[in-house]
């Protein structure tokens, strides 16, 4: 999907034969609609008129956000910067020991 200057292939504008574009596209459009599900619950899914898959001219999926307003970018940002925090407070957080740690060992 990545070409070799880090750059992202083109979306297909002519299909070509031999080339699995549906399975890139389906691939997108179920990123697309995780995305979509989030950003309704979060009631910003009207800053992203543009959402939707598509597909590069290698067949790999892309997930297009469209024009957004600066302000929405912004958010998103924050979301993720809140996200990763939390992340990472939940992986320190001490893992509480299990049920099988806890029994005491039978007699034998």
């Amino acid at each position: 999907m990545i070409d070799r200057r880090g750059v992202i292939a083109k979306r297909a504008e002519d299909l070509l034969p031999d080339i699995p574009y549906v399975r890139g596209w389906m691939h997108a459009r179920r990123a697309a609609g995780a995305l979509a599900e989030q950003l309704t619950a979060l009631a910003l899914d009207c800053d992203f008129p543009g959402l939707t898959a598509d597909v590069s001219v290698r067949g790999d999926g892309l997930v297009r956000l469209g024009t957004i307003r600066p302000e929405a970018a912004a958010l998103v940002a924050e979301l993720i910067t809140t996200g990763l925090v939390e992340k990472v407070r939940s992986e320190a957080r001490p893992q509480s020991p299990t049920d099988a740690a806890c029994k005491e060992p039978s007699a034998a």
